[in-house]
């Protein structure tokens, strides 16, 4: 059918139009979730977009967002970045959700720098990021041991009544332990129980007060010597 409109003259009105490309990107996309399995999906949306510039129809800032959520899901970082940078010519300026995208798959491609720089930018304009891009800012920065702005960064998501789950906070806390910033670990799980915005509950900060003690500690290789002369 779509193929069939496509071969229609334009005088007789049947021609696929915006929203009929957002309808085809829309049920391509929710098929695009990691790669390998989802490139060839992904193919069918640089398909279906190269058919939309060559018709002449001019894409929304909703269906750009669609195009550039199938590339951040496959990391496709570039094609995303493309994408963003073409919305100016279409009349269409980002949001939230376009930052978020470009955001997240920054930060899963492990370009730290560049993923601060965009997310930076999107708090600037005034977007809040979701729960999920937080997260993701947080634990990376963690894991480089960039702990000031992982820890600004999660301030900012409980200002913003964003709540991360226990995962994000064991990565700051016992990222700092590994780092040998021990004391500094447990001042900010303090300062995370007593804020007024987003405190810890009594059980998450039990646990990670646990993890803290547990990992502060020194560890004796627990295996026997009959496990350890097993690996020769």
């Amino acid at each position: 059918m779509f193929n069939k409109m496509r071969a229609m003259p334009a005088a007789a009105g049947c021609r696929p139009d915006v929203e009929t490309y957002t309808l085809l990107h829309t049920a391509v996309v929710r098929r695009v979730r990691r790669p390998p399995a989802s490139m060839v999906y992904l193919h069918a949306v640089r398909s279906l977009s190269r058919q939309m510039k060559a018709s002449g129809v001019v894409p929304d800032t909703f269906l750009l967002n669609l195009i550039i959520k199938a590339y951040a899901r496959c990391v496709e970082v570039d094609d995303a970045l493309k994408v963003f940078r073409e919305m100016p010519l279409y009349g269409c300026e980002p949001n939230e959700f376009t930052y978020g995208y470009i955001v997240k798959a920054m930060f899963q491609k492990g370009w730290t720098d560049k993923g601060m720089v965009y997310f930076a930018e999107m708090r600037e304009k005034g977007f809040v990021p979701s729960g999920g891009v937080y997260m993701i800012a947080v634990s990376a920065l963690a894991l480089e041991w960039r702990f000031e702005e992982s820890r600004r960064v999660l301030l900012d998501m409980l200002d913003c009544k964003r709540k991360p789950d226990m995962i994000t906070y064991r990565t700051l806390l016992e990222e700092m332990c590994r780092a040998g910033k021990t004391e500094l670990a447990f001042e900010v799980l303090g300062e995370l129980k007593g804020r007024k915005r987003g405190p810890l509950d009594q059980r998450m900060y039990s646990e990670l007060l646990d993890g803290l003690h547990w990992i502060s500690q020194p560890h004796k290789d627990s295996r026997t010597v009959h496990d350890r002369g097993s690996d020769d």
